[in-house]
């Protein structure tokens, strides 16, 4: 039943969609916020239809769908009486099969045909065998979708066919969002260039105003803001599709079920790993190094064995692998770095060896911005026999990510690092080793049979998942990933880059300002410290410019101890930040320096 063209509704077959154009309206006022680029959501009113907010879905539908039988009176594609899944399936999309776990329920307001099997399932193709077009109305736009519940299944099979024809029947209108399609087709080209300002329309936040001055965020590295589509897309679940998940058999728990395991598809192509089965939910990044840790880490690292890390790691790769040297006797190893923050690979490769289990490094430093070399790094330590975990967690929204091509045992990250939720994140296993792996928490949904004997446990990933597991923000996260997928990753990174290599050479005019980590291959992470400034003075008086950044030790106390510090400030980028932003950035620490402070 979930459709993996369409991951951020999950619970809606392909043979429920209607594709239609862009109708535009000259009475509506114009959207609150920009779609992404390339995709248009048009608003519409009906006269004498209900009266509704601005842009609602069911008023768009109830135009579209009355504009629909209005325009065209051939017969429908199947005989017998019409339905909105003889009319609806687009040439981009194989509809899936219905799932197992919950059949989809004959609707209240319509009637339930029955048709006559025929011997020949294959319909006679008439003219409303292909997608309504509008094309004739309006410019053609990229298409969007309009989900529909309940709807019947288009796999039914053909009923003879009665003379005269019936008049097809009206559209169904239980739906509830408009979203677009994720038609490989309709992927920005990684040369498209990105438009931040349009970007940030898509951010309500953005719009809040910070002691009466505009809100610039550059607090990314902590966490990043979230689109409306995610936020629509939370409302949706909790509205239409709140329930447990694969345990009961009602129509609320197929849709749950459906949206909750079309997040993990959604999160499987994001970061283009073999197996669903290879992506574990859990509450972020530092749940997934700890789950590492406990479950293959207590079952192969022994005493005198070996756990490397390297001098940037964030604070939860340290600690969970200190407790377990500690628990198990073995020792904790760090690969240094240079005086720009860049790992020096031959003493990396040194500290390498046969007692090495496991490598854990982050992809990106969240301190000083640091890429690390990953993919040279894991082939040394597999020449050892060593496993590797990599950090994602800031590297998942800046750049492309393919655990495949980087060949790492384990990926964590978070989604609140990549516009999705906070309290959810996921961890990649390569299947073969999770298969093996214990569980690491005991409870509901991850075993096969229990008695007070004995427990026999689900495979990977049910096994990792222990108890009610945060099911609607896993569904804000798959729409999060499906959001960076339409905006284009590769135009992301491109964006971020020019606005780092801007950033970097307007904060050299700041005076006394020094940048720490400067090493050639960045993320957008600009970490400084301004000479006779305390850094939480500087992020304080910034913020009554309405400018957000992070000041303090950004859990990573070793690597800003190798520069001698303990804190710095740090200014962090995502596509919807602009040069106006760093321009205010920059302009309120030079009077910072020129000893004016803040301007009121």
């Amino acid at each position: 039943m979930s459709t993996p063209d369409d991951p951020a509704l999950g619970a809606l077959p392909a043979e429920h969609r209607l594709v239609a154009g862009h109708v535009p309206d000259p009475a509506e006022p114009p959207p609150t916020h920009a779609p992404t680029p390339g995709f248009s959501l048009a608003s519409a009113r009906v006269p004498g239809s209900p009266t509704l907010p601005e842009a609602d879905p069911t008023s768009l539908l109830l135009a579209m769908t009355r504009m629909a039988n209005d325009l065209f009176s051939a017969p429908p594609a199947l005989d017998g009486p019409s339905t909105p899944s003889a009319l609806t399936t687009s040439p981009n999309v194989s509809a899936p099969s219905a799932p197992t776990h919950a059949p989809t329920p004959t609707p209240t307001h319509a009637p339930a045909p029955t048709p006559t099997p025929a011997p020949t399932p294959t319909p006679t193709p008439t003219p409303f065998s292909a997608p309504l077009s509008f094309d004739h109305l309006s410019a053609p736009t990229p298409a969007f979708t309009l989900p529909l519940f309940d709807a019947p299944s288009a796999h039914e099979p053909a009923a003879p066919s009665p003379s005269p024809p019936p008049t097809p029947a009206p559209l169904s209108f239980d739906t509830y969002e408009i979203t677009p399609t994720t038609d490989l087709s309709l992927r920005p080209s990684p040369r498209d260039p990105l438009d931040p300002h349009a970007l940030r329309r898509e951010f309500p936040i953005l719009r809040e105003r910070v002691h009466g001055k505009r809100l610039v965020w550059l607090d990314n590295a902590a966490t990043t803001q979230k689109p409306q589509a995610v936020i629509d897309r939370l409302k949706v679940y909790y509205e239409r599709e709140n329930s447990n998940i694969h345990r009961a058999a009602h129509t609320l728990a197929a849709r749950a079920t459906d949206a909750y395991e079309s997040a993990r598809e959604s999160t499987r192509r994001f970061i283009n790993a073999r197996s669903k089965n290879e992506i574990i939910f859990v509450r972020g990044a530092t749940e997934g190094i700890n789950l590492v840790a406990q479950s293959w880490g207590r079952r192969n690292v022994q005493a005198g064995d070996e756990i490397v890390v390297s001098w940037l790691e964030h604070h939860a790769n340290i600690v969970p692998w200190q407790m377990l040297a500690q628990e198990k006797g073995a020792r904790l190893r760090v690969a240094p770095v240079d005086d720009r923050g860049q790992v020096i690979l031959d003493e990396y490769e040194k500290l390498l060896g046969p007692r090495t289990r496991i490598v854990s490094f982050t992809q990106v430093s969240n301190a000083l911005g640091t890429i690390t070399p990953a993919r040279e790094m894991i082939e040394m330590a597999h020449r050892h026999g060593a496993k590797v975990l990599l950090d994602g967690a800031q590297a998942v929204s800046h750049q492309r990510v393919d655990v495949q091509e980087l060949d790492c045992d384990f990926y964590v990250f978070s989604g609140h690092k990549v516009f999705a939720p906070t309290g959810i994140g996921a961890v990649f296993g390569k299947e073969p080793i999770l298969d093996v792996m214990p569980p690491w928490q005991g409870g509901g949904n991850m075993i096969q049979d229990v008695t007070f004997e004995r427990t026999l446990y689900q495979g990977p990933p049910n096994r990792f998942e222990a108890g009610t597991g945060n099911i609607g923000d896993a569904v804000g996260l798959g729409a999060a990933l499906d959001w960076v997928t339409r905006v284009g990753i590769e135009n992301i990174a491109r964006y971020e880059h020019e606005l780092l290599e801007y950033g970097t050479e307007r904060l050299h005019e700041v005076p006394g300002l020094t940048l720490i980590g400067t090493a050639p291959d960045k993320a957008g992470v600009l970490s400084f410290i301004l000479a006779g400034q305390k850094t939480e003075e500087v992020g304080g008086l910034l913020d009554k410019e309405g400018i957000a950044v992070r000041s303090g030790h950004h859990c990573a106390q070793p690597i800003l101890r190798r520069f001698g510090l303990e804190a710095t400030v740090r200014a962090s980028l995502a596509p919807y930040n602009t040069t106006e932003d760093i321009d205010a950035l920059v302009d309120a620490l030079k009077r910072l320096q020129a000893g004016r402070g803040a301007v009121h």
